[in-house]
């Protein structure tokens, strides 16, 4: 039991890593929404926006799949997450209200769930394992 505890001692030094991993997580969830998104729009007219907004439904799926992109590999992530928040905050307020919690398929909590992500992101920052990172250790 002992030798558990040590191993998950050793583990909490580690935690700026599990940052890193959850912020590249959530950008290729973000890249992935994005491309499905663009490659079938209708699925977000069906949640309720209007047909009429079709250009903005292909403009949030660019912009999903640039930000995911730059979350992902750390690059510009508070800009990144920036762009995104609004998306996140109309998704919230907009396009779900018609659904509860614990609906399941297209759900309010994970929307819920990645504007929280994205705006702990824009505050905090990227932490490590970041192109920025690795551009500045191959300069020194």
């Amino acid at each position: 039991m002992s030798e558990l505890i040590l191993k998950l001692k050793f583990l909490d030094s580690k935690t700026d890593k599990a940052y890193a991993f959850i912020r590249m997580f959530l950008g290729i969830a973000l890249l992935i929404r994005g491309w499905l998104i663009i490659s079938n729009p209708n699925s977000l007219i069906e949640l309720g926006v209007q047909r009429e907004l079709f250009i903005w439904v292909s403009l949030i799926g660019i912009v999903h799949i640039v930000g995911g992109l730059l979350l992902f590999l750390g690059l510009f992530t508070r800009i990144a997450a920036l762009i995104q928040i609004p998306i996140l905050i109309s998704a919230v307020f907009y396009v779900y209200k018609h659904t509860q919690l614990m609906m399941g398929g297209e759900s309010l909590e994970l929307a819920i769930l990645v504007l929280f992500l994205l705006c702990l992101y824009f505050v905090v920052g990227s932490g490590p394992l970041t192109i920025n990172q690795f551009l500045a250790n191959k300069k020194s």
